[in-house]
């Protein structure tokens, strides 16, 4: 946990240094208030602190997807729970899930 405090920390100091390089005044780009994906499916992923983050969309050309879906990493670090304390004590499961560090609400599916 204080590790943790203290890269954010340290991410907070990196941003403040890049604001301070940006010019001043107007966006130069201006985003549209609806965005058409061309027909067609696509897969993005990023690496995110708790490991990788995809993301999957269909899209027909309509105003909005035909299907969105997030794939979160808690959901697939919790997958490996059992595995991880299969023979263990209650105190080792305790322990096998703060170590996979679950956020819950990526897991309420």
């Amino acid at each position: 946990f204080i590790i943790r405090l203290e890269e954010m920390r340290q991410s907070l100091r990196i941003i403040e240094q890049a604001l301070d390089g940006l010019p001043g005044g107007p966006h130069s780009t201006e985003v549209p208030l609806a965005l058409r994906p061309p027909a067609g499916e696509a897969y993005a992923r990023i690496e995110s602190p708790r490991g990788e983050l995809g993301y999957y969309l269909v899209s027909d050309e309509g105003p909005s997807p035909y299907r969105f879906h997030i794939r979160p990493p808690s959901l697939i670090n919790l997958s490996v729970l059992k595995e991880m304390t299969v023979g263990g004590s209650i105190a080792d499961a305790i322990v096998a899930l703060g170590s996979i560090d679950i956020v819950v609400g990526e897991i309420d599916r």
